[in-house]
């Protein structure tokens, strides 16, 4: 009968995928006919020939106008370099002044040199932040305006110093920075750039050597900088020195903090020119421009995205063009296929609604082609459906035939062996023990048969088992102690029948069964609830298995003993299984010579009639039973 099914269920899809398949090469499966194919390929076509055309034409302005941009970045660095050549020469001039005018030509004691030094300072206060001179062990011999040196200041540790002592025949120029050689009373921080240059002292009759310092206010520099970042656009400027250490940014605040980077170190090597580059990961334009005496250099950054009011003007036009037709042209060919589309959705959203659990009518409408789709994917549903309730009939017999076949391994298994014990008693003229065994095997067989149940309460499982050991103490000579603990709540709850007694006789055949009744021989029987779940073990003192024998004991592998009891723990095993699943079953617990623990694990379920029918029917599953049975 298997067979058939399978070669039907076969023949079924066979059907359906040559079906599938006719469709397809009949150019019915999608759906559209060839007034809507040509729609597509005209709009299609529309869309790209407005679009290529539009970028050409974007892309032929946007040159022209970053070519302006390089040519305006161009002549505004020329002129901010002039504009800063002329600052840096005015400091440089004071500078000069201050050496050769003054310091050179008079004493730094006398009042004259105070006064001449202080006028200086006063003309030139507007871009001058200070004055400072300083002898070679670094002591403040004179300043403008009049402040006090800082007591924890080493001068001669400071860089603007030692470059003045090393190199004396030029002027040195320094990056930004906070002065903090005086003591101000504002506690101010003034940004300033240093030049410093090495000088002859006269002090009286004794002639030494010293630094002059002219602190630059850093805001000559930046405000110009800043005037020509403004309203830049996407262009921008910055200031750095030949060793690539940024003067000024008009973004620095973001690169000290890592928020942005600039690639200063690979532009601060280029001549002065216009360079297209890959800066910080994207693609540009560099114009650089060198700064005369100082070795500091402008840069002007012109991005590939470059905009200006012109351009994005034509943007605009472009775009509203482009979007205008698309319009025109997506309007026009939604009406059409809408009418066209609206059946195939449809026929759609109820397969979908199908597949996801709902048993809605699959959609038929449309043209003729989508009809017979319809009615076709109607028909295979239908066949599923039949097919899957045969599938579930046959899985179901096939889970009751391997009960079955289970449980008539063990029950031949276990007569064999009691009648064989009665049949040795009678021979030895015991009728009393004989007569004793019957009336156990009587009880044994009553709860074995239970009206052709499977599932008995565990009280009955322990009584059964109480019958089997009282009969195997006879057959044993009282060899062994058998003791039953089990927790009164367990009673009332579901088991599958002859469970326990399997273990029991492997406890005896294996266990206690060859011990003297001097050494002590005892068989131990719990049942306690835990949690959700209940657990029976079955301990015995006796011989115990090797650690081999326990791995192996509950799989069908060869190293299983073959003979006693063995292959009932396996058939109790799997009854469990497959009763209430691969989380349940039976652990085993030994060591030669020191006894055999098995524990039967299952779940705690209240023996009922709908639990009891449930379970046999394999539908109890995962539902939970509620208080009220319990």
């Amino acid at each position: 009968m298997g067979k058939k099914k399978g070669y039907g269920q076969q023949k079924d899809k066979h059907s359906l995928k040559m079906r599938i398949r006719g469709w397809f090469h009949r150019g019915r499966f999608i759906g559209f006919d060839i007034q809507s194919i040509i729609m597509a390929v005209l709009t299609t076509l529309t869309i790209v020939t407005t679009v290529v055309m539009g970028l050409l034409i974007y892309n032929r302005f946007t040159r022209a106008i970053k070519q302006t941009a390089i040519s305006n970045a161009e002549s505004l660095i020329n002129s901010t370099v002039e504009k800063i050549d002329s600052d840096l020469l005015n400091v440089r001039q004071i500078s000069n002044a201050l050496n050769y005018n003054i310091i050179q030509e008079g004493d730094v004691n006398d009042q004259e040199f105070a006064r001449q030094f202080s006028l200086l300072y006063e003309v030139n206060n507007d871009k001058v932040q200070s004055l400072a001179l300083f002898d070679n062990e670094g002591k403040l011999v004179a300043a403008e305006p009049v402040m006090e040196q800082k007591d924890n200041v080493n001068v001669k540790s400071q860089k603007w110093y030692t470059d003045a002592l090393r190199d004396i025949e030029n002027i040195h120029f320094s990056t930004p920075h906070i002065q903090n050689l005086f003591a101000d009373e504002s506690y101010k921080y003034y940004w300033v750039i240093s030049l410093s240059r090495s000088v002859d002292i006269n002090n009286g009759k004794t002639p030494v050597s010293g630094v002059l310092l002219v602190d630059m206010k850093s805001s000559v520099i930046s405000d110009t900088m800043k005037a020509i970042n403004e309203d830049s656009n996407e262009v921008y400027y910055y200031l750095c020195n030949r060793e690539g250490k940024i003067i000024y940014h008009p973004r620095r605040t973001e690169i000290d903090r890592g928020l942005i980077s600039e690639d200063v170190g690979k532009v601060a090597m280029l001549e002065d020119g216009t360079y297209e580059l890959k800066l910080n990961g994207k693609s540009g334009n560099v114009v650089v421009g060198s700064i005369a005496y100082t070795g500091w250099k402008i840069i002007g950054v012109v991005p590939d995205t470059v905009q200006t009011i012109n351009i994005k003007k034509f943007r605009y036009y472009i775009i509203t063009t482009a979007i205008v037709l698309l319009m025109m042209i997506l309007e026009v060919n939604r009406i059409i296929t809408k009418k066209i589309s609206r059946p195939i959705l449809k026929l759609n959203e109820s397969v979908k609604a199908y597949e996801a659990g709902e048993k809605p009518d699959i959609y038929v409408g449309g043209s003729s082609e989508i009809r017979h789709l319809g009615y076709s994917v109607q028909k295979s549903y239908e066949q599923i459906e039949e097919l899957m309730e045969e599938i579930i009939r046959q899985q179901n017999q096939r889970r009751k035939s391997e009960m079955d076949a289970l449980q008539s391994q063990i029950n031949p298994h276990f007569l064999y062996n009691t009648l064989e014990s009665i049949t040795w008693m009678v021979e030895a003229h015991k009728n009393t023990d004989a007569v004793f065994m019957i009336s156990e095997l009587a009880k044994l067989l009553r709860i074995s048969l239970s009206k052709g149940r499977t599932i008995i309460k565990i009280s009955d499982e322990i009584q059964h088992s109480r019958s089997y050991m009282n009969i195997q103490k006879v057959r044993y000579k009282e060899r062994f102690k058998t003791e039953f603990i089990i927790d009164e709540e367990v009673n009332d709850y579901c088991i599958v029948k002859l469970v326990v007694q399997p273990i029991l006789e492997n406890a005896i055949y294996y266990g206690v069964g060859n011990m003297d009744e001097d050494d002590g021989g005892k068989i131990t029987v719990r049942g306690e609830k835990k949690d959700d779940d209940i657990y029976i073990t079955v301990e015995d003192n006796g011989m115990g298995m090797s650690e081999e024998v326990v791995d192996n004991i509950l799989s069908d592998n060869e190293k299983v003993p073959k003979h006693g009891s063995g292959v009932g723990l396996i058939n109790v095993h799997n009854r469990i299984q497959l009763m209430f699943g691969s989380q349940y079953g039976l652990q085993v617990y030994s060591e030669p010579d020191e006894g055999t623990r098995i524990v039967i694990h299952i779940p705690a379920i209240p023996y009922n009639d709908q639990n009891r029918v449930e379970l046999e029917k394999q539908k109890y599953g995962k539902a939970k039973v509620t208080d009220e049975e319990k």
